[in-house]
């Protein structure tokens, strides 16, 4: 029997690096990556570790249905920090990332008759969640994605798990949440505009960590408009910080500032990210839950997941550096 084809999206990035991980040196398995750059380092270290490399873009709809042809599995994703970054805009990145995942749906709708399943990274609606009171643009692009997949391409979604990827342990390199030695203290200090005691639900290191779950999804499930929540654990904000400090033999300090200085301190970004935080901050335990009435979330309990098949976060944080 011939290797699925397993297509992933962003291959060179974080997840991708996952997803890769998830399927690697597997003779079920054939993985396509696909990249804006092939010629790249990055790119042609993939291709010397005998993964075939494919060139498309997530603004071309159809470099993207030729990369998708034939697949059995294809793993997708957007990036809505590259626009907000390029335009200085939450709306405008809202806009472009919304396009990027319809593009993504529709040539993934293209290869129904190879199709297995369509994994879809996304993320929680926000808005829903907190009846209206906080929109987090980065979030809200991909909730609009979800709900074209599933008003608008309905065979698709019998295929389609929804991949919610929680906080990354490297999110601590943003300058939002990097922690700053303080010479004068002897410590290292992370601004925050929300309670030390906010749960932070995280993955740990993403490029190791989404693996089970990808390799568990595509083996025991089988899609059907399913939301799998990616995450090795919850811990208070405060915890998330010392936990960094420990694994670095450092001392931190958590200080809470308002939003107001917070946005002050990081214009733009300090918007993005504090809208956020405040929503943990108020959303709790409900932060990383379903919106979609009579739709279970599935745990990495449900896929038969144990801790043993994670790296936790203090061991991914003695390797990281800021």
């Amino acid at each position: 029997m011939s290797p699925k084809i397993v297509t992933i999206v962003g291959a060179t990035g974080a997840q991708g690096k996952g997803a890769i991980k998830a399927f690697i040196n597997n003779p079920a398995y054939h993985i396509r990556a696909v990249t804006r750059n092939p010629s790249s380092s990055s790119a042609q270290a993939l291709s010397a570790r005998g993964l075939e490399v494919v060139a498309a873009d997530v603004n071309d709809l159809s470099s993207l249905k030729k990369a998708f042809s034939g697949s059995n599995i294809i793993f997708g994703l957007t990036n809505f920090f590259e626009p907000f970054m390029a335009h200085n805009s939450p709306t405008k990145a809202m806009e472009i990332e919304y396009q990027q995942g319809v593009n993504l749906a529709l040539a993934a709708a293209s290869t129904l008759d190879t199709l297995e399943h369509y994994i879809w990274s996304t993320l929680p609606d926000a808005k829903a969640v907190s009846n209206g009171k906080f929109l987090v643009p980065h979030f809200d692009a991909k909730r609009r994605i979800d709900d074209y997949i599933r008003s608008e391409q309905p065979d698709l979604l019998a295929k389609t798990t929804f991949f919610w990827v929680t906080f990354y342990h490297s999110n601590l390199q943003f300058p939002i949440y990097t922690p700053y030695f303080i010479p004068t203290a002897g410590k290292y200090v992370q601004f925050a505009n929300y309670d030390p005691q906010t749960p932070i639900t995280t993955i740990g290191d993403v490029s190791k960590n989404i693996a089970p779950f990808l390799k568990a999804i595509v083996e025991k499930t089988k899609g059907e408009g399913q939301v799998v929540l990616a995450e090795i654990g919850t811990l208070p904000a405060k915890t998330f910080l010392e936990t960094w400090a420990k694994a670095k033999d450092f001392e931190a300090k958590f200080q809470r500032v308002s939003g107001k200085d917070y946005r002050e301190l990081w214009p733009l970004w300090g918007e993005e990210m504090g809208i956020m935080n405040e929503y943990w901050d108020w959303a709790k335990e409900k932060s990383w839950s379903i919106s979609v009435e009579g739709q279970k979330l599935v745990t990495r309990g449900d896929l038969g997941l144990g801790d043993g098949e994670f790296e936790s976060l203090s061991e991914g944080y003695k390797t990281f550096e800021l």
